[in-house]
């Protein structure tokens, strides 16, 4: 499984749009995948289905 990375663009109650660094694609998910501390604005590596924060 190849990495992502994401920036968080926006965050809504408990819902956060993930948009790819390399593709410019959005992904819209769940806060609580996400590492605590998660903000708007922070960068996350995706790999091995988990979320870093980077």
């Amino acid at each position: 499984m190849e990495s992502k990375i994401y920036i968080v663009a926006l965050i809504e109650g408990d819902y956060a749009t993930l948009c790819c660094v390399e593709d410019d694609s959005e992904l819209f998910i769940a806060l609580a995948l996400l590492p605590p501390g998660t903000d708007t604005g922070t960068t996350l590596l995706f790999e091995n289905f988990e979320y870093t924060m980077i």
